[in-house]
């Protein structure tokens, strides 16, 4: 079952329990009828606030600058409010309003055409995941695709052909390697696309890939997951510290990583990193929250223009 399609069900489910309970109780009491509803949704908002507790405790040794407490107020807020928008309508009902955008240019097209983009969306999640970013970069010129990652639950290597297809069609659209921008899983899934590339291929066909709370050395998180791709991305686990060996000195340069202590999915902070790469930190900006932060996004397409 796809991601769109099993949020859609959650989305009604939640929506006919709401209903259901609003029926039942308003003769007894509108009070717990309306109640009721509110106390699921404070229901989540703590079970997320647990997530921050339990990175709190996983960062306390981590060499990262330590989030103030309201920061970390802040952060778990917006990351509420980002997950909402992302779970419960880009990704359910959005994910092919947008098409992706491969424009032809004309004969008399003067100078290279702008920095083509290849959209890699994480764990649990699909291209609806990019709604936001999608008509930015058109307005912009720049070509993209945002590609779905089938099954959703499968092993992070089986992703590597549905990259090389998108980065292939935004190549020939624009004549230019694109950057590659991965959100989470989709940051390792680049990884694992270039250790598949023909030899010699992987260091021409994407000018740099950004990626944005990445799990590169794995996450605390990833030890409970019951999903293949979920498993791989374990701390410090088998798949990742393969992949690290896998790939060839010099690699991490072509790599800018966005990361934060604030990030309530992974961490400690520092696996979010690569030893070599560009790493730039945010601070008090959570997991999702991340993708949307309008210093990362301009700070994305600047180097676009790169």
């Amino acid at each position: 079952m796809s991601n769109a399609r099993w949020q859609r069900w959650m989305v009604f489910v939640n929506l006919a329990l709401t209903v259901a309970w609003i029926a039942w109780q308003w003769p007894r009491s509108p009070g717990w009828a309306l109640g009721g509803p509110v106390l699921a949704l404070l229901g989540f908002r703590m079970l997320m606030g647990l997530q921050f507790v339990l990175m709190a405790r996983a960062n306390r040794a981590d060499p990262s600058p330590a989030p103030s407490g309201g920061q970390m107020l802040r952060a778990w807020w917006a990351e509420s409010g980002w997950a909402t928008r992302v779970f419960g309508w880009w990704q359910p009902f959005r994910r092919g309003a947008i098409a992706d955008w491969l424009p032809e240019r004309s004969g008399g097209a003067q100078g290279p055409a702008p920095r083509g983009v290849v959209l890699v969306h994480g764990f649990l999640c699909n291209r609806g995941f990019w709604t936001p970013w999608l008509p930015l970069l058109r307005e912009r010129g720049h070509a993209f695709v945002a590609v779905d990652l089938e099954p959703p639950f499968g092993s992070i290597d089986d992703y590597a052909a549905t990259i090389d297809a998108a980065v292939r069609r935004v190549t020939e659209a624009t004549g230019r390697a694109p950057v590659v921008i991965g959100h989470s899983m989709g940051g390792i899934a680049a990884r694992a696309w270039l250790r598949a590339c023909d030899a010699g291929r992987a260091e021409a066909c994407a000018h740099r890939v950004i990626t944005l709370g990445s799990p590169h050395g794995g996450t605390w998180a990833g030890r409970f997951s019951n999903a293949v791709n979920g498993r791989q991305m374990a701390l410090e686990g088998e798949w990742v510290q393969a992949l690290r060996r896998a790939e060839p000195p010099g690699r991490a340069a072509r790599f800018t990583c966005f990361y934060s202590s604030c990030d309530n999915i992974v961490f400690p902070a520092r696996t979010a990193t690569l030893p070599g790469a560009d790493n730039r930190f945010v601070p008090g900006v959570a997991h999702v929250q991340m993708a949307f932060h309008p210093a990362v996004m301009q700070a994305c397409l600047e180097l676009l223009a790169d």
